[in-house]
């Protein structure tokens, strides 16, 4: 490693560990640490080299060098990776506005290729503050796979370099951040209900969800959600007892999923229900994140009683021989419709994506 100390070059031995997760390809993530004993260092290069050293290399700047504990910009941060040839247009404003409803107020997305009108809306939440897009440009540099096993896509490394990209935000926003949520954008932790002494109400935000969890399971713990499957093949109308609310049949003509339409989940089995499942953390308390939770934390992970919180994944059938009475309906989202629904319209409205006459 190459240290820039006050305009002096110092050089320090770097020491690499590999993650344990990277299924089965031949490159994987890495942590390579390095000793700083003689000055705070400003900035960093790391370099592999034989023979005669070129000290003529690119710097970066050394992140994370005053440790917080309180007073973060963000309370919540979504981690999102990785977004290749994405057109989902439609889930992804649903989604934005929900995490928002949520309480979160930083989206990180690592992009690497995407449509026009996907771009557009990118655009547009990063101008009102809400996303911060990280070119994810890792396919210049190594030959990456589409695929989590290598016999699902050829590549040297797992899903985009997913893995890295999840680590990097973990340590981009770990003094920015009150708590992390790792998971992908069709993916949304929704809390349940809470029992008070006097009625009962729901808890709309994770502001409120947090400290439950903590009371429940500990603080600085990763807490794991159940994967919940919302399969986007069976369009279903609710129980007679309920209504779907008015929606904007111009959506129709918007690319992507529509989540307000899939209100049957697939049932938990033995062989899935301890799987897929997505995390939020303090990301103080972490050293290294995988696709599904952690490999290294301070406290490890507790599993949150689906009756607390628990994950909607609104995607492609995992049980796809199911019939769709073998379905189990689920309205928890259409709590959150009457919001949602109006600020979906406005977004897409001012976008170009919904005729300006179209209803609010």
């Amino acid at each position: 490693c190459l240290l820039c100390c006050q305009d002096q070059l110092h050089i320090s031995d770097g020491v690499s560990s590999v993650h344990t997760d990277h299924f089965d390809f031949p490159y994987g993530t890495a942590d390579i640490m390095s000793t700083i004993k003689t000055c705070d260092c400003l900035n960093i290069s790391v370099v592999l080299f034989c023979g005669l050293l070129n000290q003529n290399k690119e710097f970066v700047e050394v992140k994370n060098q005053k440790v917080k504990s309180d007073s973060f910009p963000y309370n919540f941060t979504v981690c999102l990776s990785t977004m290749f040839d994405f057109t989902n247009v439609l889930q992804l404003v649903q989604s934005l506005e929900m995490l928002q409803l949520l309480g979160v107020n930083r989206v990180v997305v690592y992009k690497t290729s995407c449509s026009p009108e996907t771009q557009r809306i990118l655009d547009y939440y990063t101008h009102k503050g809400l996303v911060e897009v990280i070119p994810w440009s890792l396919s210049k540099f190594i030959n990456v796979s589409r695929g989590w096993l290598p016999s699902h896509g050829p590549g040297d490394i797992h899903y985009l370099g997913q893995i890295p990209a999840l680590n990097d935000c973990l340590y981009r926003y770990m003094y920015q951040s009150k708590y992390m949520a790792l998971h992908d954008i069709d993916e949304l932790i929704l809390p349940q209900s809470c029992i008070m002494v006097q009625y009962k109400y729901f808890i709309y935000c994770w502001l409120e969800l947090l400290p439950q969890l903590e009371k429940k399971y500990g603080a600085d713990q990763c807490y794991m959600f159940e994967n919940n499957v919302f399969p986007i093949t069976v369009t279903l109308p609710p129980p007679t007892s309920q209504t779907l609310p008015l929606q904007n049949h111009h959506w129709q003509n918007v690319s992507g999923v529509n989540i307000l339409a899939h209100l049957y989940h697939e049932p938990i089995i033995p062989e899935t229900h301890y799987s897929n499942f997505k995390i939020i953390v303090n990301p103080r308390a972490v050293y290294r994140a995988t696709v599904h939770g952690l490999l290294k934390s301070v406290k490890g992970c507790a599993w949150v009683d689906r009756n607390i919180a628990r994950m909607y994944h609104t995607r492609d059938p995992r049980q796809p021989k199911l019939t769709p009475n073998q379905l189990i309906y689920d309205g928890r989202l259409l709590s959150y419709s009457t919001h949602l629904i109006p600020a979906v319209n406005t977004v897409l409205r001012e976008n170009g994506l919904l005729p300006e006459d179209s209803i609010q």
